[in-house]
Formats: C-alpha cells, structure tokens, sequence
C-alpha cells in the first residue's frame, strides 16, 4: 500500500541521500532524458549532450541540500532549467575559447538561445512529455494490451470510442471504461511525481 501524500518524503529531499538508490533511479529516469534533449535540441552533438547531462545530474547531487523550493509549485524543474542552462553557457563559453573563438561571437551563440521566460515554457513542454512518457510506460505495462489500445486510439490518436470498439472487437462502453482506467492510472502517476518534487 502506498504511502499517503502528507507522510510521502519529496524525492528532493531523498537526493540528499546519495545511497537512496532508488530517488536517484526515478530521478535520472525522469529528468535525465529532458536534460540530454534539452542540451540536444540546443545543437550539441550526442556526446556533449551526454557528458552534460551528467555535469549537470552531478550538480544536482552536490546542491540538492541546499536547494529550496519555499512552497512554490515547479520551483525543482525551474532550478533544474537554470542548471542546465548555466552548464550550456560555460560549454559554449569553453568551446569558444578552445577554438580560439572571440569573445563576441561566443557571446552571440549564448544570446540566441531563447529569453528565460520562452526558456521556461519550453522546459515545462518538455517535463509534461517526458512525465507523460514515463508515466504511459509504467501504465502500458500493468493493463491488458486491449486496455491499453482502448487508451490510445482514443486518447492520443483520437478516434471515437465506437471506431475503436470496432478495431479491438470491443463495445463502446468497454472502450469508455478502459480510457478512463488508464487516465486514473496515469493521471495517479502524475500527481505522486509532483508530490515526490515537493509541489
């Protein structure tokens, strides 16, 4: 049985710990995915990517006591955001210098990167893909496959709970009932890794 969400321990606050193997599994399954894309779709090639992520997961671990999130809902994923941008800056400005690069032109690619607000709309997009990835993928292993198809062409693909009865040889009804099944399953999910953050 689970634990309830007054007595749950924020997964922040078990990083702390750095033998709680399993806050650090369900961090870097979570958040080590979005750091690499993030770093990725910055144009880093998979290697740089790769190694900051790595920079960054180890930040995490020296400052994860010191960090605070002062009942402000994201504050964790907006911390998160700012390291990885920090370590993306002093990258670019590394690269810079190795290359025999100006100042100005090292400059100019940090400055093209999106302002901090777009920054930060562009990581919560991201977050709510990846949470809704790992959360499907946790979800999609514990129902019935039919269940699950039942979910997808209705949810995601959008097709009527009557075309979808018809592709899995189903009734409507048990389509409708599938869907919500696996959107309480995974809207659960959801909710415990925001509870988990300390949001």
């Amino acid at each position: 049985m689970s634990q309830s969400p007054t007595t749950r321990v924020s997964l922040v606050l078990r990083l702390c710990d750095p033998n709680d193997r399993e806050a650090w599994d369900r961090f870097v399954a979570l958040y080590g995915p979005l750091v690499y894309r993030f770093f990725r779709k910055r144009g880093l090639q998979d290697a740089d990517a790769a190694d900051l992520t790595q920079d960054v997961l180890q930040v995490v671990s020296q400052q994860a006591k010191s960090f605070s999130h002062q009942g402000r809902r994201g504050a964790f994923r907006a911390w998160l955001c700012t390291i990885a941008r920090n370590r993306l800056r002093q990258f670019l400005a590394k690269c810079g210098k190795d290359r025999g690069i100006g100042d100005s032109a090292v400059l100019e690619r940090a400055e093209a990167m999106p302002t901090t607000e777009e920054e930060a709309r562009i990581w919560e997009q991201e977050y709510e893909r990846r949470v809704f990835a790992w959360a499907s993928q946790q979800v999609r292993g514990r129902v019935d496959p039919s269940t699950w198809q039942a979910f997808w062409l209705t949810a995601v693909e959008g097709q009527s709970g009557e075309q979808a009865a018809a592709a899995l040889g189903l009734t409507p009804g048990a389509v409708y009932v599938a869907k919500s099944r696996v959107m309480a399953r995974l809207r659960a999910l959801v909710e415990e890794i925001e509870e988990l953050e300390g949001n």
